[in-house]
């Protein structure tokens, strides 16, 4: 999955970060964004297609996220969203992802594309 990311004009850098859960971390290029935003993702994905794929976004006095996950839990379906900005566990909504992890990645990735519009529409 790391290799989708390397290489490509959108990405700062890719890096498997190991401390706590093992995940990878994506810093989305600046460049791309209004001057007071950084932006990352951090993608978890399991052997059985479960899968955590948290987008985040820091400013000098806040944070803006949301999540997209596939694994069993007591709040809502295995398919699930938690929306921004606080990507809460109880505003999470049951979704429908793709099976395919090519799917779901370019599914996110329109997201945060859509996201950075709004973003300089907002400037």
């Amino acid at each position: 999955m790391r290799s989708r990311f390397d290489g490509y004009h959108t990405f700062e850098s890719s890096e498997i970060v190991e401390e706590g859960k093992l995940h990878l971390r994506v810093e989305l290029s600046s460049d791309y964004y209004p001057t007071d935003v950084a932006a990352r993702l951090e993608i978890r994905w399991y052997r059985n297609d479960d899968f955590n794929v948290h987008y985040q976004e820091d400013r000098q006095n806040s944070t803006w996220k949301c999540r997209w996950d596939r694994h069993p839990n007591a709040h809502n379906s295995t398919d699930h969203f938690h929306p921004p900005p606080t990507a809460s566990r109880t505003a999470a909504e049951n979704a429908q992802w793709p099976v395919d992890h090519r799917d779901v990645s370019r599914l996110v990735l329109e997201y945060i594309e859509e996201r950075i519009e709004t973003l300089w529409e907002q400037q």
